[in-house]
């Protein structure tokens, strides 16, 4: 069974390492319901019972898969999801974070997820258009109403944590941090520690990059999210091919897949970080929960920084539309 950690200083414990759900629905190859359920049964058989769903993933389809997976375990998972989107017909229209939209998201969430809660509600990206105090106050309101816990933030800078974060206790945030998206390390980290916020890193596999089974960008399918990945394209893919390298040999020493040792590179920056590697398939999910035991020494973990320091990595990690929702 995986041990628990402890998301900020608010009483978040979740399992060490979560299970990012976002791909049972879209973005990444054809959705396998019966498949996608089996793996959630069996994270909670082996102790990864940290979920994280959003509305906007499918939309709606996925938090709608927790809800009917979930049905007599309710009780032995902690549910992330996230608000932040105008959804309409099916289309993301821009970001909203408006408190009377925040109050219509989370009641639609509780219906979907078939819950009374939300364990941990996030912020999905800053909404410019609307002050983060109103939004952290919104959120407290739901939390002192009982149908949220804890509050989150996801891919918000360092501003808007402290604003938050001032308004009403933040207990994590959700950014992309990973051996080779290292943009949180300057100021985010640091602000998060000295504000006693947990990091929740998603993509922690460079989207499949650091496990070693990747193609180029061409070679996925219409409707896969590396299709268009600048990371996965042309020269970028060649030189990032060649950085991740060191992965592969590190994991060749250890015994372990590619995989694992990314995973754990994560889990020994802090005891304060809890990754979700995303998988909709049983293998996958317990070839990533393997990492919870795996040992790195300091000359791994410096072998592995070096040869994927920010420099070495080609390319941005998402295209210009994409990085303009980003808050830094």
């Amino acid at each position: 069974m995986l041990t628990k950690r402890k998301l900020g200083t608010q009483g978040l414990e979740v399992s060490a390492i979560g299970l990012g759900c976002m791909g049972m629905s879209q973005s990444y190859g054809v959705p396998d319901d019966d498949e996608s359920i089996a793996t959630l049964h069996r994270a909670i058989e082996l102790g990864c019972t940290f979920l994280d769903t959003a509305e906007v993933y499918g939309p709606f389809t996925n938090e709608e898969l927790l809800g009917r997976a979930l049905a007599g375990k309710r009780d032995q998972v902690v549910i992330a999801t996230k608000f932040g989107f105008r959804i309409d017909d099916g289309k993301n229209l821009g970001t909203d974070s408006r408190p009377e939209h925040i109050r219509e998201v989370v009641e639609a969430s509780l219906r979907r997820l078939q819950t009374d809660r939300i364990d941990l509600l996030y912020q999905h990206r800053v909404d410019p258009n609307v002050p983060m105090e109103d939004v952290a106050g919104a959120v407290g309101e739901l939390v002192r109403a009982g149908k949220v816990r804890f509050f989150g933030l996801s891919e918000a800078g360092e501003s808007n944590l402290r604003r938050a974060h001032a308004t009403f206790p933040v207990s994590a945030l959700q950014s992309e941090y990973s051996l080779w998206e290292r943009n949180l390390e300057p100021t985010i980290i640091p602000a998060l520690r000295e504000l006693g916020i947990g990091l929740v890193p998603f993509s922690p596999l460079g989207r499949g990059f650091l496990t070693g089974e990747v193609k180029r960008a061409e070679a996925y399918p219409e409707g896969d999210f590396r299709r268009h990945d600048p990371r996965f394209q042309g020269d970028n893919y060649d030189a990032n091919v060649r950085a991740a390298q060191a992965v592969r040999e590190v994991a060749a020493q250890k015994g372990a897949t590619p995989g694992q040792i990314a995973l754990a590179w994560l889990l020994h920056k802090g005891e304060d970080m809890v990754p979700i590697p995303g998988t909709k398939r049983r293998r996958y999910l317990e070839e990533n929960l393997g990492a919870a035991t795996l040992q790195l020494s300091a000359g791994d973990m410096k072998a592995l920084d070096d040869a994927l320091r920010p420099e070495a990595v080609a390319g941005p990690r998402y295209n210009d539309k994409l990085m303009a929702t980003i808050d830094r």
